[in-house]
């Protein structure tokens, strides 16, 4: 059993994302999904990313922070898309984690200023025509991550087609068959952390 800390996407804390939470408790993980957006919710990406500027990066880093002051060390980190500022930058930097789960994100291990920590494992998702994921820098980020992640702690996985939160089931993105690979990687990656 893995204890995980997911972060959700920019839309924010949808139904989705708590459905998404609820496959990996039904398959034994204890997982904790905080509000980043202090119950915000928003219809398209554009929006949600409009408030996300409107607040500042920085400010849904500390709140990514703060959610896990109170959570042991050995924690998996999981996010999507703009979730995945938080968790990658608690699995780079908070002494202690079991691992990372990226979604449709990634950005070069140099942004949180510190390398890729020694035995910790990554597994990264994304379409391979996801105008944010592949067209944005960030499955080159991917890639230098699982590289330098060490022989066995990183994965990278590429899914076709072209949707960005393809795995949240309540939004026009969704891709069932997607999901449904990537729900059974995951919970291959949480029976070994």
């Amino acid at each position: 059993m893995a204890e995980v800390l997911l972060f959700h996407h920019a839309c924010g804390l949808t139904p989705g994302v708590h459905a998404f939470a609820d496959e990996l408790r039904r398959a034994g993980h204890v997982v904790h999904v905080p509000d980043l957006y202090e119950g915000r919710t928003f219809d398209s990406l554009e929006a949600g990313a409009g408030y996300t500027q409107e607040v500042g990066f920085g400010t849904i880093l500390e709140r990514g922070e703060r959610a896990a002051e109170s959570l042991p060390r050995g924690l998996v980190y999981a996010g999507f898309s703009l979730g995945v500022l938080p968790a990658q930058k608690l699995a780079q930097t908070r002494p202690g984690a079991a691992g990372a789960l990226l979604f449709e994100a990634c950005v070069p291990v140099e942004e949180f200023g510190a390398a890729w920590p020694e035995g910790v494992p990554v597994q990264i998702h994304g379409m391979d025509a996801d105008p944010f994921f592949t067209g944005e820098g960030d499955v080159e980020a991917a890639r230098a991550l699982v590289s330098g992640a060490g022989a066995g702690n990183g994965e990278l996985f590429l899914y076709p087609g072209d949707a960005h939160l393809f795995a949240d089931a309540g939004l026009t993105s969704y891709d069932e068959r997607a999901t449904k690979l990537l729900l059974e990687r995951v919970r291959g990656f949480l029976n070994r952390s």
